[in-house]
């Protein structure tokens, strides 16, 4: 198909989708290069581009178009097969470990070409409560989310899925992706995905449920899967809703009438020169208004006023309930059934239960709670008036409005930082002991230059904090951990330079605008790095779902620089024109032991790709590309 066809078809898909139209032809668009170029771009950068699966030749290292027409030839024809996926293990938090699935790289290109597919049709479709492993989301945005609606909450339901990823049904899973989409043969692909098995200890193991973690396409398919609770869910919410609005407490309502006469009673006697009364009831106002501003206005266990809340970010839920616990029990026996019923999938009892708003509970790494004390807000309202004003030309006048305070239900969100999770950071990045306030220094680093610590120190302490600071008083509760680093900094340069932590502070640091720091000569000219500060993140009031990614829209499949590098047959090291060329990832770790820590986070950072020839590409890692140049370079000259 042509690209300019297989573009607009694509746009098209989210328009037939958010209509309920079953989508066909999808097998169709997979013939077409400029996808499967856009697909490669989307998996190159990661950082498991080199990280191979049971096969340790096939990796994204030696990338060609000719290589990718063999797959997509395959792929049209239905010869593609699937390889297993090599089964490792990575520790968790809790001492246990998670098990991950690699695929081939081939395998890795064909997952991603069929997500870009599978994202057209279902991003429009999904949840604004589903925050896990969308473009546009992320979990501050699913906190965010808390924050901003989740006022008033009495009860908090956390529920954990026993091994989701391990769990998903097959079968389940085909049959709802038939419900939007009508192409078999798209479908048998996703199939063999699924079924490819994974490879432990060199023996082969059948995949009967789950997608393995580790995998392009497993977190969209996740998505797809739990996008049924989310509909549940919504339509739970419909259902659970009662009231417009708490009711108004008796005794609230007799104080502010009570002071609404009063001020009137004041104006009536200024009117009429009795200035002395008026102070005196003046007085008693100010009473008042102290009296009422420690009332509570509404009633926050009114019987006929209910409200679910629900956010979830991947296979982490999290259920707010304004109403009785009776109610929290209710909704999680509804929403284990559920899950067992439709999605054969198991909640933990152990990981599971309902906490009071004010015990807290925690939720992507943030312990979420409610305040015991209620807050006060102002608002303005219309001063009543018992005939209809007007000036002295008759012009009606403007109603009077008065500013007041009301003192709201108790039980605003708050986000803190759990405690445990800190003493856990400062251990991993073996900072000192957070709990006794003291710090190490890190003696590997001690043959690295001075700007090259305080930036690997600065990429510790600041991306702590940058997570954290959606929190409620994020500075002090990460108080703590940066006394901890900041002296574990200090230790490190005394130690490279054989002096005390005052003398590293006189004599290596610099101050400049208050700060202390290191000025580094750059290509840029001369610049000063900060030592860390929590003052240096800019923290902003975040009301948008958006909160730290742009939206989502149609990018449409523009070729890229590096694409049209490959396409123009010329090798970027030698010269030689019109030969095959494939693409050589240079951040695997061999190529950079000679380079400094600062070269090699940055490589790792951008995974940097270079188009060679194939003669090229074998000499580079032979390491005999100088000799080869050379060679080339004397002939050309003779």
């Amino acid at each position: 198909m042509r690209t300019e066809v297989v573009e607009k078809r694509l746009a098209s898909l989210a328009t037939l989708s958010c209509k309920g139209r079953r989508i066909n032809g999808l097998h169709r668009l997979l013939g077409c290069p400029r996808l499967w170029e856009q697909a490669y771009e989307t998996i190159a950068p990661n950082k498991g581009a080199l990280t191979p699966g049971v096969d340790p030749d096939n990796t994204l290292d030696g990338f060609s178009l000719e290589r990718m027409e063999r797959i997509i030839s395959k792929v049209k024809d239905g010869s593609y097969r699937f390889q297993p996926a090599r089964r490792v293990y990575i520790p968790k938090p809790n001492g246990k470990k998670r098990p991950l699935g690699i695929p081939n790289a081939d395998d890795k290109l064909v997952q991603a070409a069929v997500k870009l597919v599978l994202e057209q049709i279902y991003e429009p479709v999904f949840s604004k409560n589903s925050h896990g492993f969308r473009m546009g989301h992320s979990c501050h945005t699913a906190l965010a989310q808390v924050l901003r609606t989740w006022t008033g909450v009495n009860w908090l339901v956390d529920m954990d899925v026993v091994g989701f990823f391990d769990n998903i049904d097959h079968s389940i899973l085909i049959n709802l992706l038939r419900k939007r989409i009508n192409d078999e043969k798209f479908l048998r692909l996703i199939k063999g995905m699924l079924a490819a098995g994974y490879m432990e200890d060199w023996k082969w193991h059948a995949t009967f449920s789950g997608t393995p973690q580790g995998g392009v396409i497993s977190p969209l398919l996740a998505n797809i899967y739990l996008h049924e609770l989310d509909v549940f869910m919504d339509k739970f919410q419909t259902r659970f809703r009662r009231g417009k609005g708490r009711r108004q407490l008796s005794e609230y309502a007799q104080k502010s009438d009570a002071l609404y006469r009063t001020r009137r009673k004041i104006t009536k006697l200024r009117s009429t020169g009795r200035e002395t009364e008026a102070q005196e009831l003046v007085k008693y106002v100010r009473v008042l208004r102290a009296d009422i501003a420690n009332s509570q206005c509404r009633d926050a266990f009114d019987p006929t006023y209910r409200r679910l809340q629900y956010v979830r970010y991947a296979d982490d839920f999290l259920i707010g309930v304004i109403g009785p616990k009776q109610d929290a029990r209710e909704i999680m026996t509804e929403f284990r059934a559920f899950l067992k019923d439709t999605l054969k999938l198991e909640i933990s009892d152990e990981k599971s239960g309902i906490a009071h708003g004010h015990e807290g509970v925690d939720f992507l790494g943030y312990t979420v709670s409610t305040t015991s004390v209620s807050h006060a807000m102002r608002f303005t309202r219309l001063v009543p008036q018992g005939k209809k004003a007007t000036s002295e030309n008759g012009d009606a006048e403007a109603p009077k409005t008065q500013t007041v305070n009301q003192r709201a239900p108790s039980g605003r969100i708050i986000l803190r930082a759990p405690r445990t999770k800190l003493a856990a950071f400062v251990e991993r990045q073996r900072l000192g002991n957070y709990h006794t306030i003291r710090s190490e220094h890190r003696s590997e680093l001690e043959n690295n230059s001075d700007i090259e610590i305080l930036t690997l120190y600065n990429a510790i302490m600041r991306g702590l904090a940058e997570y954290y600071s959606l929190g409620s008083v994020w500075k002090t509760d990460l108080s703590p951990v940066h006394h901890v680093w900041w002296f574990s900094l200090m230790k490190t340069l005394a130690n490279k330079h054989k002096c005390s932590v005052a003398k590293v502070c006189r004599t290596v640091l610099t101050v400049h605008e208050g700060d202390l720091g290191l000025w580094v000569e750059s290509s840029k000219g001369r610049r000063f790095v900060r030592a860390f500060k929590t003052k240096h993140v800019q923290t902003k009031v975040r009301t948008e779902v958006g909160v730290d990614s742009m939206p989502r829209g149609y990018q449409g499949m523009g070729r890229s620089v590096f694409m049209d590098r490959l396409h123009a047959r010329q090798c970027g090291r030698c010269g030689v024109t019109d030969v095959n060329l494939e693409v050589h990832h240079i951040r695997r770790l061999a190529d950079a032991n000679h380079l400094s820590l600062m070269v090699k986070v940055k490589a790792a950072r951008l995974r940097k790709r270079e188009v060679v020839c194939r003669e090229c590409h074998k000499a580079i890692h032979a390491g005999t590309l100088q000799a080869r140049l050379d060679s080339l370079a004397s002939v050309g000259a003779g």
